[in-house]
């Protein structure tokens, strides 16, 4: 007696039912496995250790310089060329490193002016999260962040530049933290 072949559709049948089966066997088996945590995306107020793209945070928090005033509001070192977030209830929220343009406010307190998404800079850099805060000279001061990240240019000589950069996460923080009307101390 001549051996029977089974249909082609109960060979594909059967191809199929096996494989269903392995794929519920491997589910089971990744749902018993580590699961992935979520990080938050909020910003951290841990204090960044230099400019760049990705500023590199470190674990303690540079203190805000005496005589910066109360209340919250954005602290602006020239000498340390850093920025401090500090908060109601005088607790520093993040601070982080910046480059300053070639001409720079004086000390004193100031209030957030004018808020702006994007532009270009004075030294042709695309640039994001632009808060005004004063003008000196005829050219406006504000913080902002080059689009793509980066450090500015080192300035043409002669060329007279209000911009003070930062890296892009704290751009983004700065500009969340800095409403219109925020104070900003500058210190020497």
């Amino acid at each position: 007696m001549p051996a029977r072949r089974l249909p082609s559709w109960a060979w594909v049948t059967g191809l199929t039912a096996g494989a269903v089966a392995a794929v519920v066997a491997l589910a089971v088996q990744a749902d018993h496995g580590p699961k992935p945590t979520v990080v938050s995306a909020r910003p951290s107020a841990r204090a960044s250790a230099s400019p760049g793209p990705h500023p590199a945070p470190t674990p303690t928090a540079v203190k805000v310089p005496d005589g910066s005033g109360t209340g919250r509001r954005i602290v602006y070192s020239l000498g340390s060329k850093r920025v401090w977030l500090i908060d109601a209830s005088d607790a520093q929220r993040r601070t982080f490193t910046v480059w300053p343009g070639t001409v720079g406010p004086e000390p004193g307190t100031y209030t957030v002016s004018t808020r702006r998404e994007t532009t270009t800079g004075f030294d042709g850099v695309p640039v994001e999260h632009i808060v005004y805060f004063t003008a000196r000279s005829g050219l406006s001061i504000a913080f902002s962040n080059a689009l793509d990240g980066s450090s500015p240019p080192a300035p043409t000589p002669g060329a007279r530049t209000g911009g003070i950069r930062m890296g892009k996460p704290d751009g983004q923080a700065l500009w969340a933290f800095a409403t219109t009307g925020t104070t900003v101390t500058v210190v020497a």
